[in-house]
């Protein structure tokens, strides 16, 4: 500074000039020096994320999916791990008894490209749901039905299957299955017939014929509520000097004793114009059964039901008495199935 004081003024002015100019240009200098830094950085670290992004989007490595359909579920899962794929198991009952441990169907299939880790769905048969033949003697044929009908239910083929049954008397109650083919405890290897023997009720049960002639209908449904004998009504208009809703004749036989549900003609008058109460006979032609089950009919009106009569009968034609009012529809039921239906106008 001592040098720049002794120049003279005019010197010494552009002296400083220069001083500040050389600053100002070296400051400029570092000013674009950290700026290429800067951008440099900024470019380094925008690398190293392209780096990381492209190496995260390649993911694991890719992989074919082995077939393990029809494998033990043991071997399955070591052919997976080996591909470095993992299982998701699920089990289901088959028909077939040697299916019991083996994979059934895979997804995806076989062939499959997929990402290493990817989890693969395996269906493994759990074998058969019973692998012998149950005990079904002192059972009710029906129960054993439907008991069948729910274990095998969506199976194709199953496992076991009931041949028509025979029928013969016996002391059992009617519908009792009393002896099987094959025994309890017959292992089932494929879908098996079990031919059944079912009891008809005991043939030398009788009933006492009942006198039905005078009976109104109401009475008349008391009495196939508690009787043994299979009515069937015959309807006529009600003659000179018959009272219409009664029965006006009977069907005689030999002996007062018959066998237990043996048919009985029965004719019933009817009026020849209806009032409020609508009195008629239901008719309903169902399938014959090898011994009575129980029905029952219904009648429904402005959403009220009430039963009119539950009785036993051994099906083909089905009539039953009633009296109702207009507009009601009747319904018949057996074993609480609805077989039939009439609506009385």
């Amino acid at each position: 500074m001592d040098e720049i004081n002794n120049i003279q003024p005019k010197e010494k002015e552009e002296v400083r000039k220069g001083f500040w100019q050389t600053h100002l240009e070296k400051l400029q200098a570092s000013a674009l020096n950290l700026l290429l830094t800067v951008v440099a950085a900024i470019a380094l670290m925008c690398g190293v994320c392209a780096i990381v992004f492209f190496a995260t989007v390649k993911g694991e490595e890719q992989v074919m999916v082995p077939d393990v359909v029809g494998k033990e579920l043991g071997q399955a899962l070591l052919e997976l791990q080996d591909k470095e794929l993992y299982q998701k198991v699920q089990f289901r009952y088959t028909d077939d008894p040697d299916d019991a441990g083996k994979i059934l169907t895979q997804n995806p299939d076989a062939g499959a490209i997929v990402k290493a880790g990817r989890r693969i769905n395996l269906t493994v048969s759990k074998g058969v749901i019973v692998d012998h033949v149950g005990n079904y003697v002192g059972e009710m044929l029906d129960d054993v039905k439907i008991a069948l009908q729910t274990m095998f239910a969506g199976s194709v083929h199953p496992l076991i299957v009931l041949s028509e049954p025979s029928y013969k008397s016996d002391k059992s109650p009617a519908g009792t299955i009393i002896a099987q083919d094959p025994p309890e405890g017959t292992p089932i290897t494929s879908p098996v017939k079990v031919k059944l023997i079912v009891s008809r009720g005991s043939e030398f049960e009788t009933t006492k014929v009942p006198n039905v002639v005078g009976l109104s209908l109401g009475k008349m449904l008391t009495m196939m509520a508690s009787s043994k004998i299979v009515f069937d009504f015959v309807p006529h208009i009600a003659l000179e000097g018959e009272r219409a809703g009664t029965v006006t004749k009977q069907q005689s036989f030999d002996s007062q004793y018959v066998k237990n549900y043996t048919h009985m003609e029965v004719e019933v008058a009817l009026p020849s114009e209806q009032d409020k109460d609508v009195q008629g006979i239901f008719t309903a032609n169902i399938s014959r059964y090898p011994y009575a089950v129980s029905m029952s009919l219904v009648a429904a009106k402005d959403g009220k039901r009430t039963t009119l009569v539950s009785f036993e009968h051994t099906g083909g034609k089905v009539t039953v008495p009633y009296v109702v009012e207009h507009e009601t529809e009747l319904t018949l039921y057996v074993a609480e199935k609805q077989v039939a239906r009439e609506f009385v106008d």
